[in-house]
C-alpha cells in the first residue's frame, strides 16, 4: 500500500484553477482530454474533481469552494 503525502494547504497552478473554471462553466473533459492536457492528478487527489464511470472530470463542491476563494 502507498501512502500519498499531502502538505497541509493546498496552493493550486494557474492551470489548476483554469480547469476547474472550464469545468464549472460545464466544459465536458474526459480522461483521455485530460491526459492530452497533461491536467494535475492533484485536482483528483484532493477530491477537488471526481471521475464518473465514463472517466468524465466533474467539478467538486470543494473545487467551487476554491475558485470562489481565488476570486475574491
Amino acid at each position: 500500500m502507498t501512502n500519498t503525502y499531502h502538505a497541509a494547504h493546498f496552493d493550486p497552478t494557474v492551470d489548476e484553477i483554469d480547469v476547474l473554471k472550464r469545468l464549472e462553466m460545464g466544459e465536458l473533459i474526459t480522461q483521455d482530454g485530460a491526459l492530452r492536457e497533461h491536467l494535475s492528478g492533484r485536482l483528483l487527489e484532493w477530491g477537488l474533481i471526481s471521475k464518473n464511470a465514463g472517466g468524465e472530470m466533474a467539478i467538486t463542491p470543494s473545487g467551487r469552494q476554491l475558485i470562489r476563494r481565488q476570486d475574491n
